[in-house]
């Protein structure tokens, strides 16, 4: 039984707007960095679906997967770091406090 294109496309979907509602409904900064790598992930499912289907004998798709996941390590790491300032400055890491860093 062979797995169609829709049923990838639709996990895609549905991990990318699950995404866009953690992103714009959280306050935690750690739950948005969670929905911002879920939105990642759905588009390197379709990268290698899509090479999967379009152009089976080249790997161009999968590269572009490891490449997003690459960037998704590093925007992680960058992430955290700044997630870990934010912490020891202001004792809890929620975007409502952010804006007190600013003055």
């Amino acid at each position: 039984m062979e797995i169609h294109v829709v049923h990838y496309l639709v996990v895609s979907t549905v991990m990318l707007f699950c995404g866009i509602y953690g992103f714009f409904t959280r306050k935690n900064l750690l739950a948005i960095l969670i929905s911002v790598e879920l939105m990642l992930n759905a588009t390197n499912i379709n990268f290698a679906v899509f090479n999967r289907y379009l152009f089976p004998d080249q790997l161009e798709g999968h590269f572009f997967s490891m490449f997003g996941i690459a960037v998704a390590a590093a925007e992680t790491a960058v992430a955290i770091a700044i997630i870990i300032n934010v912490y020891r400055s202001m004792k809890q890491i929620l975007t409502d406090d952010i804006t007190d860093l600013k003055g």
